[in-house]
């Protein structure tokens, strides 16, 4: 199986209200609420490819965490989830086995679906369902073991960003605003408190201490983040959940940006100014090991769950 271009990712299979397509194909009406309104929630799962004594296969990371979150935000606004816990899982693994990608980023959206334009939530409508996968190419090397820039930027978004809206008009600006500065993400600040990057979190080390903001409306909460988190304390690590003062991030010994895309990169430089010694420290290189292996046990109980199916063997039908 290739990870290459001989599949070009608009003719990717995608699911959309109970049918499978191309994505090229795929068509929702102008009068879909998530079109008209940003009315409906999303999530991203990654997918990496995985070696162990019975061959490759491939494997979402914390898949139930991902589905447990978007649960959390259908509930915030209002939208009953159309699939249970377990759909969700065969339709995740449909769409990877469908598509020829080693690695892969699963999309999923739910919207209240179609009705007249008006802002009340209307009745009777079914929500719109749509699942794609694209190609997740290799975090590179360079970004691994130098790290990355960001900026910092007022955090100027609405006051529901724990939700996972596909609203996302402020975080499109603040990637902007990074990108136009020539770095590779914003971290965002509100109150003096840093909330966290245009789309990622953000965790802190000083001292041997990991620190990360508190969930709250303010910030989204982070599958990966989380992850960090437990991954830390099960190493012995000082880990904190805590409001962490933007000054903080002046003085840091090191800075971590985390996502399902990115996993975890240290910033190593913030307004053009360096982080602790301008490269990735020596927690960070801990956290990136810890990371890989703990996206192998999550793989080899995804692996387990599935009973090996087609969705996680070499062999990947591509209709």
């Amino acid at each position: 199986m290739s990870s290459g271009p001989e599949k070009d990712w608009q003719q990717a299979s995608c699911y959309l209200n109970g049918e499978w397509c191309a994505l090229r194909d795929a068509k929702v009406s102008v009068l879909d609420r998530g079109f008209i309104f940003g009315d409906g929630v999303y999530e991203v799962i990654s997918v990496d490819q995985f070696q162990d004594d019975r061959g490759s296969y491939r494997a979402p990371f914390q898949i139930r965490e991902h589905f447990v979150r978007l649960q959390r935000s259908l509930d915030a606004v209002r939208i009953a989830n159309p699939l249970t816990i377990e759909q969700w899982f065969d339709l995740t693994a449909e769409v990877i086995d469908r598509n020829p990608w080693q690695r892969q980023l699963v999309y999923v959206q739910v919207t209240r679906g179609i009705a007249k334009r008006d802002h009340p939530f209307p009745s009777g409508v079914s929500p719109t369902v749509f699942v794609s996968t694209s190609p997740w190419p290799l975090i590179s090397n360079e970004q691994i073991e130098e790290g990355v820039a960001a900026v910092t930027h007022a955090d100027e978004r609405w006051l529901h960003c724990d939700i996972k809206s596909t609203s996302l008009l402020g975080n499109v600006l603040m990637k902007q605003y990074a990108i136009d500065q020539g770095a590779s993400e914003t971290v965002m600040v509100r109150d003096g408190f840093l909330t966290e990057g245009s789309s990622t979190n953000i965790s802190v080390v000083k001292n041997g201490v990991v620190s990360m903001p508190p969930k709250t409306v303010q910030i989204l909460p982070g599958i990966t983040v989380d992850g960090i988190a437990r991954i830390t304390q099960a190493h012995g690590v000082a880990t904190e959940v805590r409001p962490v003062a933007a000054e903080e991030l002046r003085t840091a010994d090191e800075i971590w940006l985390s996502s399902s895309g990115r996993e975890v990169l240290a910033i190593v430089s913030l307004d053009g100014a360096p982080v602790g010694s301008g490269k990735p420290g020596p927690m960070y290189r801990s956290m990136h090991q810890w990371f890989q292996q703990g996206k192998q046990a999550d793989a080899e109980l995804w692996a387990m769950l599935r009973g090996r199916s087609s969705a996680c063997a070499p062999e990947a039908r591509t209709r």
